[in-house]
Order: structure tokens, then C-alpha cells, then sequence
């Protein structure tokens, strides 16, 4: 990137010095010319005895030559103007492309790592279980580290199957009246569930919404699941919510590091992560709150990242009530 930066700004100087330099040569060749043309005026009139026509010809030339100024001046300050336009362009392209080659490297590693991991989690339990003669108790708990794990694989597949479809303008929502309380609270008992102890609610309920049931669990379990990713484990999370003029607003509040200023608007962006994807500690893969993004907006929506006071992050989805 550094590389290709410097030449991009080796060839605009040298473009941008070429036409500094044909620009003085083009004004000396102009006073040359007027030179020459005031010499053939002092011959071809006597200014001893034609005064007013020497000087009439004369601002003629003066006024020639300064139209050439203006003609070299306009002309190099268009063409330095779309230079530099057109090396923002490919400035501004090659940098976007080099962030989406960059973001999708980062999202090819992270889904290798979230689809193994899970899988080989999954394995390992099972040989556990074929290979020795446990308790009941100790079976119990494999085979729910197994449900979990799965849960984890199918929260992936549905987030990646769900973002190719809406890339390809393919899925078509399922336009439903339900309630969107016991939605929240079903999220929250299934997480709660996979993390216990780890949440506190206060949810209203009847708050009822209109659109697709199945989209709407999903952003709220990417936000429940980003809350855990960033939470340490001592700490709450806590999901509120309420309405408020003809709006259901929830908001999912953690207690993790939180989110720069800076990074507020990209996180919603596809593939975005906080971070290098060789040295992040945190899971993921730069779907989930991308997803979110476009759900709740396809459902005339709002989200909104707030700080959360002393540390953290509060994640606020402002909906339409039906």
C-alpha cells in the first residue's frame, strides 16, 4: 500500500511539474512573439509620425498577449484540476479495494476459525463419550457442550446464508404481526441458557411489531452474542426493553471495552472488525452487526451505539410499533 502510495504521488508531481514547466515555456514563447511583433510594428509604422496609430497597434499587441496569459493560465489550471480529480478517483478506489481485499482476507480467516472450532469441539466430545464409560452427569454435560457448539454453527450458517441472499437480493421476507417482547425474552432465555448468569432484563411486554420474525430474532441474537463476545465473564449485560411514542426501543448494554468514537460507524460495515484478525482475542467473523445494520433498517429502523457509563457499549434498536 506504502509502495503504490508514493508512486501515485512520484507521478503527480512529475505531471504537476511538466505543466509548471510548459506553462513558463508557453509564457517566455508569448513575450518572445510580442517581442518580435513590436519590432515589425516600429518598422512598419513611424511612432514620430504616426503616434496614435503606433499606439493604437500597440495596445492591440499588449492585449494579445495578455489574452494568451489568460488562455495558458486557464487552460493549465483545468487540466491540473482534473489531474487531480482523477488521481483522487484512483486514489480513493484503489484504497477502498484495498480495504475490501484486506476485510475479506481478515473474514476468510475468522469463518475457518468459527467453523472448525465448533466442529472440532463437537468431535472431541463425541470420541469422549464412544471411547469411555461415564456418569450421567458427566454425559449430560459433553452432550450439551455438543448442543452448544451446534447452536454456535447454526447462529454462523444462518448469519452467512442470510447475507448472501441479501447481497444477491434474493430473500424475500416473511411479513408477519407478532410480538416482539416474548421474541426478546426467547433470545435471552436460549443465551441465557448457553451463559448463565450473565444477563438481567427488564423487558415491557405486549410491544408488538410487523415484519419478519425470523430477521429480527437474528439481529437480536448477533446483538446478545456480540454483548457476550466483548463482556468479561464477571460482568452483566443488560437488555431493557420499553416504548416509547409509537416506538419499541431495546436497548443491549455491556460492560466490555466499548467502542472508539472513530469506529462507531464502520462496525456496521461488512467484514469490518475492530482490530488485527492475527492478534484479535475475540470471535467473529464481521457479519453479525452488519446484518443487524440492514435488518433493522429494512424494517424502517434505527440503531444506535452509545457509550456506556464507566466502560462499554450500549447497542439501542429503535423499531416502529405496529
Amino acid at each position: 500500500m506504502r509502495f503504490f502510495t508514493s508512486l501515485q504521488i512520484l507521478l503527480l508531481a512529475y505531471v504537476v511539474s511538466a505543466l509548471l514547466f510548459w506553462g513558463f515555456s508557453l509564457e517566455k514563447q508569448s513575450k518572445s512573439i510580442f517581442e518580435q511583433q513590436r519590432l515589425l510594428l516600429a518598422v512598419d509604422v513611424d511612432s514620430a509620425k504616426y503616434p496614435q496609430l503606433y499606439h493604437q497597434h500597440l495596445d492591440e499587441l499588449i492585449h494579445k498577449k495578455e489574452m494568451r496569459a489568460k488562455q495558458y493560465f486557464g487552460e493549465g489550471t483545468t487540466f491540473l484540476i482534473v489531474i487531480l480529480i482523477g488521481a483522487a478517483v484512483v486514489y480513493s478506489s484503489f484504497r477502498r479495494s484495498f480495504s475490501l481485499s484486506r476485510q475479506q482476507n481478515n473474514f476468510m480467516m475468522s469463518v475457518t476459525h468459527e467453523l472448525k472450532s465448533p466442529l472440532a469441539a463437537i468431535k472431541l466430545n463425541l470420541q469422549t463419550l464412544a471411547k469411555h464409560k461415564l456418569d450421567e452427569e458427566k454425559k449430560a454435560h459433553l452432550l450439551e457442550r455438543c448442543i452448544y457448539e451446534a447452536d454456535r454453527l447454526n447462529d454462523l450458517t444462518g448469519n452467512l446464508l442470510l447475507a448472501s441472499q441479501m447481497e444477491g437480493k434474493r430473500y424475500v421476507p416473511s411479513i408477519e404481526r407478532f410480538n416482539f417482547s416474548e421474541l426478546v425474552e426467547d433470545s435471552i432465555s436460549d443465551y441465557a441458557h448457553r451463559y448463565p448468569k450473565r444477563f438481567e432484563e427488564d423487558i415491557q411486554t405486549g410491544c408488538t411489531l410487523t415484519g419478519d420474525r425470523i430477521m429480527l430474532q437474528m439481529a437480536v441474537n448477533n446483538l446478545l452474542e456480540n454483548a457476550v463476545k466483548y463482556t468479561p465473564p464477571d460482568k452483566t449485560i443488560c437488555i431493557n426493553l420499553s416504548s416509547r411514542q409509537n416506538a419499541a426501543i431495546l436497548q443491549v448494554i455491556d460492560e466490555g471495552p466499548g467502542i472508539p468514537d472513530e469506529e462507531k460507524k464502520k462496525i456496521f460495515n461488512k467484514f469490518y472488525r475492530i482490530g488485527n484478525e492475527e492478534t484479535r482475542k475475540t470471535k467473529g467473523t464481521g457479519l453479525g452487526l452488519y446484518l443487524t445494520g440492514k435488518i433493522i433498517n429494512e424494517h424502517k429502523g434505527r440503531i444506535i451505539v452509545k457509550d456506556n457509563k464507566p466502560t462499554g457499549a450500549n447497542f439501542e434498536v429503535i423499531l416502529p410499533l405496529s
